[in-house]
This record gives C-alpha cells, structure tokens and sequence, in this order.
C-alpha cells in the first residue's frame, strides 16, 4: 500500500513537471520531500528491500532531469545513511544507476567523490567477511586483524586526531562497564611515530578480564587497511563476530553500547557450534 501511495503521487507530480517542460527549484524540492518521508517510512525494512524500493522509484521517472535528481538524492541520503548499514544502499544506486549510464552525476567531482565513497565502502559492509589485515605488533612481529575465532572490535586510531583522544578517554570506561563476554580490542594505530604510539600504549589501558587488548599498526600500509576499511579519517570502529563477519561499522561510543548484547548473543551461538 504504502508504495502505491508514493508511487502515484510521484506519477502525479511528474506528470505536472512534464507538463511544465523544465522542472522548476520549487519541484525539486517537493520532489526530495516525497522521496525523503517515503525512505523514512520504510526505515526499518531490510536492505535488499530499499534497494529494491530505491529502483523501483527512480525507474518510474520517465523525465531524465527528474530521475537524475531522484537518484543523486536518494544516493545521498543512503551515502549518510540514519542506520547502520544502509551505506549498502547508495553504492547499489550508484552500481546500477550511475556507473551503467542510466542516470548521471550533475558534475564529474560529484562524480567522482562517488565513486571514491563507493570504492572505500564496498569491502567492509555489514555482514560481508571481514578483509583480513597483516599488521604489525609493537615487540616487532606480526599479527591477524580481525583475530581469528574472537569478536574483535577494531578501532582505527591517530594520536593526532583530536576526537581520538576524547575517545580514549571514553572507550575504556565502556567496554570495562558494559562488556561482559570475551572481546579482543585491536588498537590499530594509523599514524607514523613510533615515539608517539609508545607514549599512547602506556598510556591507554582497559582493566576488564574480559577485554583483551592489542596494540598494532601498519606504516607501510602494506595491508592496504585505507581502503579496504575506508579509513580516510580517524576515528573508525567496526566490530567483526568470531566467524569473521562485520556486525558493526561506523560504531561511535554509543552505537557500540547498544550493539553489545547483539555480539554477546553472537558469541554465544558461536560457542555452540564448535561444540
């Protein structure tokens, strides 16, 4: 039902756009609101269904400046997505819209940007296998990111970066509180100096029997984390279940508390398997 509704209020208001040979700014805007009240409704449906919902909207604007618009908004509204996620969405709008030709971008930077986001993304979404990382360890050696067989939380750290430090601050604090199951937190440092990342690990302790935690980093980039993680700006989250599956991107302190019962259940049944 819901769909019929915005799908012949979107034939309505097109068809008035047409009759008006050029869309004016005032029809893009009301244009958006349709679009945006629709998405909001269908919030809570699964993935595959908005990307779904999102073809069937844009393929129903026959006008070639409607259905651009339609398309770089509903893109940008997935690319920021309101739920973790849903970034799955925008870069199917952008594989199957923009990069076949169907639809195009209003400039080649937006364009472009487009891409970068999608290619930064596409590895590491939520429920995809984590891509695995060879870093190193600060005695020297080497290590697996995720670890293998425990749900690790992967935070992406600089000790430049000013939100990182209000974050070390707080993380701790949190997981020592809040985390009641086994959990390996990887600390991976994204910076350059060895000077720096020593003073950071002595000082950045977690005193909870069930955190374990491990100190990285990669000055090379020889495990190519940059990309396959999107780590353009720090600081970055993900939590990765012991079967090597992303259960949580994007984790900011708060969404990471919320997230915490999920895992432990996840944990739990993995537990069980292997028994």
């Amino acid at each position: 039902m819901m769909r019929r509704v915005a799908i012949l209020l979107l034939s309505l208001f097109c068809g008035f756009c047409l009759r008006a040979q050029q869309p004016a700014d005032g029809a893009y805007v009301a244009l958006d609101s349709l679009a945006l009240n629709y998405l909001g409704a269908i919030q809570m449906e699964s993935v595959e269904t908005k990307q779904g919902e999102c073809d069937y909207l844009i393929g129903s604007v026959r006008d070639s400046l409607l259905r651009q618009h339609l398309a770089v908004t509903l893109f940008k509204y997935y690319k920021d997505a309101p739920v973790m996620g849903d970034e799955a969405v925008a870069i199917h709008i952008h594989d199957k819209w923009f990069a076949t030709g169907k639809t195009v971008f209003p400039g080649e930077f937006e364009g472009l940007d487009a891409q970068m986001f999608c290619n930064l993304n596409r590895n590491s979404l939520l429920g995809m296998d984590a891509p695995v990382l060879a870093a190193r360890k600060h005695c020297g050696g080497r290590m697996s990111v995720p670890v293998p067989g425990a749900t690790t939380l992967i935070w992406f750290y600089d000790t430049a970066c000013s939100k990182c430090k209000v974050e070390s601050k707080v993380l701790p604090g949190v997981l020592e509180k809040a985390v009641d199951f086994p959990v390996t937190l990887v600390a991976f440092y994204t910076g350059q100096s060895r000077k720096e990342w020593r003073e950071f690990r002595r000082a950045f302790k977690v005193n909870s029997p069930n955190v374990k935690l491990l100190h990285c980093w990669d000055p090379e980039v020889e495990s190519d984390y940059l990309r396959l993680y999107g780590v353009v700006s720090t600081p970055k989250m993900y939590m990765v279940a012991p079967e090597g599956s992303i259960i949580g991107r994007r984790l900011e302190v708060e969404s990471l508390q919320s997230l915490l019962p999920v895992a432990k259940q996840i944990d739990e049944m993995f537990k069980v398997s292997k028994q």
